[in-house]
């Protein structure tokens, strides 16, 4: 059985162990960036099923860095959870072009179930 891989980009370590941990433990296969400008390139060498992405991540920050995957061509299909504690989230995940949000604190059942939603 081929794992789903989820892609995560965000400078929190904390909040990246334990994700990395709750999503190993589901089975899933999990890489990290705490930066953001070699979005493309960490896309194309690690093909994910899934991106989780911060909107406070250095270099490019999360708005500019899911507008590259959704412009390119082979990666807009890609689903892009945005996860921010910003309070207009739901608007910058939009004007990111990001499939979903979850904001920050968040619920780990919440992340797992949309995680879930977009990889079934």
């Amino acid at each position: 059985m081929n794992k789903k891989k989820i892609l995560i980009f965000d400078d929190d370590t904390t909040i990246l162990e334990v994700v990395t941990i709750i999503f190993e433990e589901n089975g899933y296969e999990v890489e990290i960036s705490e930066t953001s400008h070699d979005i493309l390139e960490r896309v194309e060498s690690f093909s994910p099923n899934l991106i989780l992405m911060d909107n406070w991540i250095p270099n490019i920050g999360g708005v500019e860095a899911t507008k590259k995957l959704k412009n390119h061509p082979d990666f807009k299909t890609i689903p892009v959870i945005y996860v921010t504690a910003n309070n207009d989230i739901a608007k910058l995940a939009k004007e990111a072009g990001a499939d979903d949000f979850v904001a920050k604190p968040f619920n780990l059942e919440d992340i797992e179930e949309k995680v879930a939603k977009y990889l079934q």
